[in-house]
This record gives C-alpha cells, sequence and structure tokens, in this order.
C-alpha cells in the first residue's frame, strides 16, 4: 500500500513538472514592478527637491494638484500625517479657492485647475475638505454649455465644457472634468453626464452614433467636434484615448458602439513610440497619462492589434516609463514642449499619476 501510494506521488510529481508554465498576461511583471515602484520613487523625491516653499510646484494649482495626487495614490501610501510635503501643497490649494467655487492661481485654465485640484482633496481622504469638493462640483457644472446658456441641443458645442474663460469647450477639458465629477463621487443621476455624452460623441469620428454632417468613421476622436490641432478634425491618440475614458465615465458601458469604436482605433493604431496622429510627438506624455487611466477603465489586461499581436499594456507602458526617466528622477519630452510639456514638474507628476494607475 505504502509503495503503491508513493508511486501514485511520483506520477503526479512528473504531471505536474511536464505541465507547461502558461504566462499571466493579467497582471503586470512582479520584477518589473519593482523597478516601477523604483522608477516612481525617484520620481517622487525630484518633484520634492522642486517643491516650493509655499508647497506649490511651478506655482499653479494644477501642477501642484497633480503632484500631490501623485503622491497620495503611489504606493507609499502618503498622507497629511507625513509633514510638510503634503500639508503645504494641500494649503496652497485652499489659498486659491474664489467664491463661485473655482480653485485656480489665474483666470485661465480655472475648470482644469479646480478638476484636479478637487480630486487631490478628495484623495487625501479627509472630510474636512468636503464643502469645497461640492463647490468646485458646482463651478465645473456650471461651466458645461447647454440651454441655460442658450445653446440648443442641436449646436455641436452642447453639453461641452471648456477652460472656464472662453465660450468653445473640448475634448480634453471634457475628460478632465469626467474624471474629477466621477472621482469625487458626483451623483451618477445628474443631467450633467447625459449632456456630456452629446458633445462627447460629436467629437468622434464615428458617423454612426455622430450626428453631425462632418463626422469621419474611423472611430477615432478630435480634439473638439470639426477640429484637430493635427489638421481637420483628425483623429489622435491622446483625445481618442480621452475620449474612451469619457464615455465610460459618462456612463457608456463597453458593449456601445462608441466604445467599441474608440477601442478599435485604439487597436488598429497601438503604439508607446508616439502620440499616433499627432505632430512631432507632441502631448506625449498627455498621451501616455490617458492611455494608462481609458485601459484600466475599460478592464482588459491586454490589447490585441490588428496586426493579432497581443500586448500587456502595462508591462509595455512601464517599460516604456522606464526607458524614459532622466538620471534625476524627472520626465519630460525632449522632443516637443507644446502643452507645458517641457515642464519637469508637471511631467514628473503625470508620470507618477499614471504609474499609480498602471499597478491598480
Amino acid at each position: 500500500m505504502n509503495r503503491l501510494f508513493s508511486l501514485l506521488l511520483v506520477a503526479m510529481f512528473c504531471f505536474v513538472a511536464a505541465t507547461p508554465v502558461v504566462a499571466d498576461n493579467s497582471k503586470m511583471d512582479p520584477t518589473l514592478e519593482k523597478k516601477i515602484k523604483r522608477a516612481a520613487d525617484k520620481g517622487m523625491r525630484f518633484l520634492r527637491d522642486r517643491q516650493g516653499k509655499d508647497g506649490s510646484w511651478s506655482r499653479s494649482v494644477g501642477i501642484t494638484a497633480i503632484a500631490l495626487r501623485g503622491f497620495l495614490e503611489s504606493h507609499r501610501g502618503y498622507n497629511e500625517s507625513d509633514g510638510p510635503f503634503i500639508e503645504k501643497p494641500i494649503k496652497y490649494i485652499l489659498s486659491h479657492v474664489h467664491e463661485d467655487g473655482s480653485i485656480s492661481e489665474s483666470t485661465q485654465n480655472r475648470n482644469y485647475n479646480t478638476a484636479v485640484a478637487i480630486q487631490a482633496l478628495k484623495a487625501t481622504g479627509n472630510p474636512k475638505y468636503d464643502e469645497v469638493i461640492k463647490n468646485g462640483q458646482k463651478f465645473i457644472l456650471g461651466l458645461q454649455l447647454d440651454e441655460n446658456d442658450d445653446y440648443d441641443k442641436k449646436h455641436k458645442y452642447y453639453g461641452g465644457i471648456g477652460y472656464g474663460g472662453d465660450e468653445r469647450p473640448d475634448l480634453s477639458n471634457m475628460y478632465i472634468a469626467m474624471e474629477s465629477l466621477k472621482a469625487t463621487a458626483l451623483d451618477p443621476k445628474d443631467p450633467v453626464w447625459e449632456k456630456a455624452l452629446v458633445f462627447i460623441s460629436r467629437s468622434q469620428n464615428n458617423s454612426e452614433t455622430n450626428d453631425m454632417d462632418f463626422a469621419g468613421n474611423d472611430g477615432g476622436f478630435a480634439y473638439m467636434p470639426e477640429y484637430s490641432p493635427h489638421g481637420d478634425a483628425k483623429s489622435y491618440g491622446a483625445m481618442t484615448h480621452a475620449g474612451l475614458i469619457s464615455l465610460i465615465y459618462a456612463g457608456a458601458d463597453k458593449n456601445d458602439p462608441r466604445v467599441q469604436a474608440a477601442y478599435n482605433w485604439i487597436r488598429n493604431n497601438y503604439t508607446l513610440d508616439d502620440n499616433p496622429g499627432a505632430k512631432k510627438k507632441q502631448g506625449l506624455f498627455y498621451y501616455y497619462e490617458a492611455f494608462a487611466k481609458s485601459m484600466a477603465a475599460y478592464n482588459e489586461p491586454t490589447i490585441k492589434d490588428s496586426n493579432g499581436v497581443v500586448h500587456n499594456w502595462r508591462n509595455e507602458l512601464a517599460k516604456k516609463f522606464l526607458s524614459l526617466q532622466n538620471s534625476d528622477g524627472s520626465w519630460v519630452n525632449t522632443e516637443s514642449n507644446r502643452w507645458w510639456e517641457g515642464n519637469k514638474d508637471l511631467i514628473t507628476a503625470r508620470v507618477v499619476v499614471a504609474i499609480n494607475t498602471l499597478r491598480k
């Protein structure tokens, strides 16, 4: 009996040993994850060294909020009890709260600054900022163009949100607004979501769901209805990822034809070497951050491109960040400074936020 039992154990061992090991493409490679954590640490050390005496980065509410969020959501789990490098940027943000609910150091970029500021304050987990967050939400909601601003639903800008100082909405501001309202738990039944879907849909080159005559048919997204900074209403990577995440946050599910069209554009144009469709690597790191967020929201571990190649996007984006990090721990776009991509504070903060997203 003992001999039979021993033979069975040997047989089982041989079977297990002979069974091929299948790589798990659903997660980041553990060795790579250790490396990207160290890279994030170096990036955060760079940011700490660059922090101003007033707690800000680049004396900008927007950049300060993105950097603060990077620290709070990192694998280190930083919080207000860790000291001045967390407390002071919060105070800086709060010092720029205005009566109308906006949070900004200037009259420019008020939507963008307010959106990233309330998201950073929410990431603290401290309920004493709830009123500031709620007022910030109200400010953002007030920027949406609708009947209250005499915009008919047939107008191409209906439902859109812009910078907060002009009347032209764009998908970049829309995406940042959607992300912040989602992160700060705005009521999913609020009318803002349904109205937003109208504008988001009209920024997509998908004639089946875009009711405007100018719509193309590749499924990607332009910067705004009928306009792209890269020519006509051309689709490009950063805005297609921004469009996809905006659709999902506004309530569209995976089976929605707009979501599928955007995802197919991403599959057909899969690359991490540039911002596909954009000029001269403009907005490259904005693209990387939006890429990480949209793929996390889409919630598929891999992307099968149009050539049939399966990509573990977490691993590949992590490797890209490792290859682009400077010796001082920073990241920066060395080929184009358009949209502030030559600012090391901003780009390093963006990458830390993206790395945090990769690890979720």
